[in-house]
């Protein structure tokens, strides 16, 4: 399967996208992805969560300003319609989705 760029991932048609900008030596990031896995289970067919790697993807974070680790943005038909810097309560990070999810 062809490697899809950054932008064919946040335009996933009908479904917003919550993107992780994260790296693998972040302790907060690490904090970070059991909250994400259960946000994703929660939203089966009605969110896609994909992980970018800061230190691999330096020109996505940089287009996006992404200064601090983990940030989450929320992509919704390609725009970012929601962002947050720092580890998102689980609660928190629900009532952020709740209108793009239903």
């Amino acid at each position: 399967m062809p490697r899809k760029s950054f932008s064919e991932l946040i335009n996933s048609p009908g479904m917003p996208v919550l993107v992780d900008f994260f790296a693998t030596w972040c302790g907060p990031c690490k904090t970070m992805a059991p909250i994400l896995e259960q946000v994703a289970a929660r939203h089966p067919g009605k969110l896609r969560v994909i992980k970018i790697d800061v230190d691999r993807n330096a020109a996505v974070a940089q287009q996006y300003r992404v200064q601090s680790i983990p940030t989450l943005i929320l992509f919704h038909q390609g725009q970012p319609v929601w962002r947050q810097a720092g580890v998102v309560p689980a609660a928190q990070l629900a009532q952020a989705l709740q209108p793009f999810v239903g």
